[in-house]
């Protein structure tokens, strides 16, 4: 939640988002991020443009279970046919690669997750048009730094995630527990609020065969929501492109991010537990904590050990307050697209029907008002800190660079791993991984 993130965004290991999204409830069904959608493709007509009255709309897995319900109702209200391609992570980005750059297009409307954006910004057309005032005042600033390249708007949000702490409150509510956490720690115990909570609940909670939290060492993308609560003003590159990879706020959040390990307080094998492995273990009982993406909360199975006794709450605080680091996927119309006005007529159709999308097995929606409609309803406890998360000051996405990608697997995710060898200079590794992250981007 490959982020199977290959769930929203994470990297190679992490950007799987929706997929991982869907990855992660079938990842569970038989074993036991992000998101884990299919990755079995779906066939559909490749060698052709859509005629009039007809859009083909290419999408992956988990976006295709969004987007569905949507182009039900849109068929039925304009008589307008909608045929969705639905490819594997890889397969739709490597499809929009060559059909944009080529301008020989077969789709008119595409799913792109936010690190593509930058990549396939060339190949997509402006759709400013679609952000009224009302359209800009329902979206998260994060989301539309995002769709922007080259001073234009070029992908509605349809759906957004982010990470959040998710606690067994069965057992920060136990009375015991909690009469013995104030023994030990001096204050109440609650679902934290500060990495300093985080911990002290961590150890707290690690005993017999359960860890209190999770370190995950193959995907980067939790580690950069913490250098965003540290304080960085952007993760790798600032706003300029310059690499700031070594800074304090990244040190301060390496070296938070990979304290559970050496205090023994997470399971051992950390740099390779992905966002699926992570979820398994929470949903067995094995942790008392992980940070995840908001969508796995609706998603954990009915015989799982902890369903009921899952409380959810923005993720721990550090200096610069909570922040996250936004999922989300957009829709786009390509430059070379022959129904331009269609696809841009069913894109508002989506963003003015957003909310349908918390009725499917991904359950996400990008607007604000989406996201608020059902955010005291019984089963959505997830929503309201996913709003807060996402309205967070501190909250921004990934550097708009078009290797960002290159980033995350060869430097990013490596530096973590060695992060986790006892008594790792974390300073020498993120300057290290400046000179590397230089060398890709000159």
């Amino acid at each position: 939640m490959r982020n199977t993130q290959r769930l929203s965004s994470g990297g190679r290991a992490g950007r799987r988002i929706i997929v991982a999204a869907v990855a992660l409830t079938s990842m569970f069904a038989f074993a036991g991020c992000g998101a884990g959608g299919t990755d079995a493709p779906t066939s559909a007509p490749t060698s052709a443009p859509a005629a009039p009255g007809e859009l083909t709309v290419v999408v992956e897995g988990g976006g295709h279970g969004e987007l569905q319900p949507i182009a039900d109702k849109f068929t039925q209200e304009t008589g307008t046919k909608v045929t969705f391609v639905e490819l594997p992570y890889d397969g739709l980005y490597d499809r929009l690669t060559s059909e944009l750059s080529s301008g020989n297009v077969t789709f008119d409307v595409c799913a792109v997750d936010a690190v593509w954006i930058t990549a396939l910004g060339p190949g997509l057309a402006p759709i400013d048009d679609l952000f009224t005032a009302d359209v800009k005042a329902d979206s998260f600033p994060a989301l539309l730094a995002e769709a922007t390249f080259d001073g234009n708007l070029i992908g509605m949000p349809a759906w957004t995630n982010a990470e959040l702490l998710f606690y067994r409150s069965d057992l920060f509510n136990d009375p015991e527990n909690q009469a013995s956490f104030k023994q030990e720690f001096g204050y109440d115990l609650a679902a934290p609020a500060t990495w300093q909570q985080y911990l002290d609940a961590a150890k707290f909670f690690t005993k017999g065969d359960m860890f209190g939290a999770d370190v995950k060492g193959a995907v980067e993308t939790e580690w950069l929501a913490t250098v965003l609560q540290a304080g960085g003003k952007g993760v790798v590159l600032d706003q300029s492109g310059n690499v700031i990879v070594n800074d304090a706020a990244h040190k301060a959040a390496l070296d938070f991010y990979v304290a559970p390990i050496n205090m023994g307080i997470a399971p051992p094998g950390a740099s390779q537990i992905d966002w699926g492995a992570a979820q398994n273990m929470f949903n067995q009982g094995q942790l008392a904590m992980t940070r995840f993406w908001a969508h796995a909360y609706t998603q954990i199975p009915s015989d799982a050990p902890v369903y009921g006794k899952v409380g959810v709450v923005p993720m721990p605080a550090g200096e610069a307050g909570f922040a996250g680091i936004p999922g989300a996927w957009y829709l786009s119309v390509p430059r070379a697209g022959g129904q331009q006005d269609l696809a841009k007529q069913f894109i508002a159709f989506a963003y003015e029907n957003n909310a349908m999308g918390l009725d499917t097995p991904l359950g996400l929606a990008a607007t604000k008002s989406a996201l608020a409609s059902m955010q005291d309803q019984p089963g959505h406890e997830n929503l309201r800190p996913l709003i807060e998360t996402l309205n967070a000051p501190a909250t921004v996405g990934r550097p708009a660079n078009a290797k960002w990608q290159e980033i995350v697997d060869t430097v990013l995710t490596p530096t973590l791993q060695k992060a986790l060898t006892p008594g790792a200079d974390t300073q020498k590794l993120l300057d290290d991984a400046k000179a590397q992250i230089e060398a890709i981007i000159k």
